[in-house]
């Protein structure tokens, strides 16, 4: 399946082009969820607290035509849609593997604010820095 090719011709490298496909707040935690199970729009929806329908919607809508998501509709009354992850969407996730245990490693308890580092925290302390 092709990417939509958001700027073709304009990346530096492929991360570069990596960060286009998943950038923003959203796109990797829809796949993160999306790893879990397939799910509906509103399952989806309660599982990423704070996202709008709007951008949800949106996301998806971009996720698909990369390739990442895969939309299901059901011939059913009332009309059902799943979404899944492709094996395009699998393999980034597994490529996103690593940086989410180097964010567990160098982040622990989420994006504590300078100061807010306690002693058992898992981060080896700096000396000397300014």
């Amino acid at each position: 399946m092709e990417t939509t090719g958001r700027r073709p011709g304009a990346y530096v490298c492929g991360i570069d082009a990596a960060m286009d496909v998943i950038g923003g707040k959203w796109k990797v935690l829809i796949l993160w969820a999306l790893n879990e199970r397939p799910c509906r729009f509103g399952e989806l929806r309660r599982e990423l607290p704070g996202i709008t329908e709007k951008v949800l919607a949106s996301h998806l809508r971009e996720m698909e035509a990369d390739g990442l998501v895969h939309r299901e509709a059901y011939e059913e009354v009332p009309p059902r849609v799943e979404y899944s992850l492709t094996p395009r969407g699998v393999s980034l996730n597994e490529a996103l593997e690593p940086l989410g245990a180097w964010g567990k490693a160098n982040v622990p308890g989420g994006s504590p604010a300078a100061g807010q580092m306690r002693e058992d925290h898992d981060v080896p302390l700096v000396t000397g820095a300014a």
